[in-house]
């Protein structure tokens, strides 16, 4: 038995995953406003540092394009030197909660608040990308990018740069989607690094008007954050950003890595040292002013169909972006830049969960809700404030679920008319438990059964109270109340 055994299945998944990992690091860096070497560096991060740790190991990091609409915004507001400062932090964040174990409740987020996450992302990166790749500046709201369109096609017609550029973009679409109908000895290149490769040929033969990417090289566009950076700080508003990167990326990571878990047999994700593996590598982008990682699941599902089995091959991968981002900087500067918006416009397609929102719709309406109102306020708002509205969402619609209480009301015509209260009466239902009871004739007496109640919580006990006080002062019997069956069953008579 040799020290390693799966040296050979790993090496070659390594180069599968590094080819996929280019195209993808540049754009996602381009897209996010920053120079392309920073995606590489990110990449680079992704593969030899969280690459080496414990926690998924068969998933990749890297940049991610499910943050790009998030480090877009924030470095528009603060500025590509404090966006090391937010990683930073955003990755100490990530260290304490995978610490305090906190990074296995990530399971714990609704699933439609995550597609619905997903799906307002992708339509945002869709809108923004189609400006970049006709070459025109895009505007700065979600609405504002989608509102614009119409009007961007109508000022493309008019400029033959424009209809060019834009029709590189849309080339690399097909490439990418017609690319998985070649042959399988063809598709051993991944899609979008040949649909680059033959946007940058096309490029260069014909000599084509487009934008090509700026490259600074590797050494030039590492900016450790100074004093002024970490100034940044007094600012409040930073720490909404800080705690969105934190947050984000990490439900990210450990929802790719429940998927992944679903594609191999291999050991199981344990999520509180992937939290770990994460939080070190953010903490190390920051340093870098890089870029900030999240395990994706693209690379890691190629990883893994690769034939992948130990995590060298996420390693080598880092090594081999590593060799190319010192060796070959120059090839970045062929790349057109609407080809990059290409693929970004692909990658946001591939967020929207069209299959989820058809069969949530069908069978759980509310959690089909939740999604779209999620998808809609972060076009309409943004990542973070939009990502809340879908929690909070979730949370009033499982607490309301969770409310069922069902009043029967028995009137024999003579006698005392009996209520029987069962389920749980939260705040949430006590305006309809209230509305029946206070329809009840003042002159008859009352039985109020409490006792098939699981939960009462105070808000109820006390509105049922007084209301038990108010009917009772009418010149009738006081009503009688059976207590919930955790209490002493035994009749109650309030005065």
């Amino acid at each position: 038995m040799t020290k390693f055994p799966y040296l050979k299945q790993d090496f070659l998944a390594s180069i599968v995953v590094f080819l996929v990992a280019v195209p993808l690091c540049v754009g996602v860096a381009v897209a996010s406003g920053v120079p392309a070497e920073l995606g590489l560096i990110t990449g680079i991060v992704g593969g030899l540092v969280t690459g080496l740790m414990r926690g998924s190991s068969l998933q990749v990091s890297g940049p991610a394009a499910g943050l790009t609409v998030l480090v877009f915004e924030a470095v528009s507001q603060f500025g590509v030197a404090t966006l090391g400062v937010i990683v930073l932090l955003a990755g100490l964040l990530q260290l304490a909660m995978g610490f305090l174990g906190i990074g296995r409740w990530f399971r714990a987020i609704s699933v439609s608040v995550v597609e619905g996450m997903l799906c307002g992302i992708g339509l945002v990166i869709i809108a923004g990308q189609i400006y970049a790749a006709a070459g025109l500046k895009a505007p700065e709201s979600g609405l504002g990018k989608i509102a614009g369109l119409p009007g961007m096609f109508a000022d493309t017609l008019g400029s033959t740069e424009a209809m060019t550029s834009l029709a590189i973009g849309a080339s690399t679409i097909a490439v990418i989607v017609f690319w998985k109908k070649m042959p399988k000895a063809v598709q051993t290149v991944p899609g979008a690094l040949a649909a680059v490769v033959l946007a940058t040929g096309a490029t260069l033969a014909f000599s084509l008007p487009v934008a090509t990417v700026q490259v600074e090289g590797l050494l030039g566009v590492i900016q450790p954050p100074g004093a002024e950076a970490f100034g940044e700080l007094a600012n409040p508003a930073i720490w909404g950003t800080i705690i969105a990167f934190a947050l984000i990326a990490s439900a990210e990571s450990l929802f790719s890595a429940a998927a992944v878990d679903r594609l191999h047999n291999g050991p199981r994700t344990e999520y509180n040292k992937e939290m770990i593996a994460q939080g070190a590598g953010n903490t190390l982008c920051g340093l870098l002013g890089a870029l900030p990682m999240t395990a994706v699941i693209v690379r890691s599902s190629a990883n893994v169909n690769a034939g992948a089995k130990t995590k060298a091959s996420r390693v080598l991968h880092g090594v081999w972006l590593l060799l190319f981002a010192a060796a070959m900087p120059w090839a970045l500067a062929l790349i057109p830049i609407p080809a990059l918006a290409g693929i970004l416009v692909h990658a946001g397609w591939k967020l929207i969960p069209f299959g989820q929102i058809t069969a949530l719709w069908r069978a759980h309406k509310g959690e089909a809700v939740i999604l779209i109102v999620t998808a809609v306020s972060i076009v309409a708002v943004n990542m973070f404030e939009g990502v809340l509205i879908g929690l909070a969402l979730s949370v009033v619609k499982t607490a309301w679920e969770a409310s069922h209480v069902k009043l029967e009301i028995i009137d024999k015509g003579a006698g005392p008319i009996q209520a029987y209260l069962s389920g749980n009466a939260t705040f949430l239902r006590l305006p309809k438990i209230l509305d029946s009871l206070e329809g009840l004739p003042q002159d008859r007496p009352v039985e109020l059964d409490l006792s098939g109640l699981h939960h009462l919580d105070h808000a109820c006990r006390t509105a049922l109270e007084n209301w038990a006080e108010r009917h009772s002062a009418t010149g009738t019997e006081p009503v009688k109340v059976t207590e919930p069956e955790e209490a002493p069953a035994e009749k109650v008579t309030v005065a």
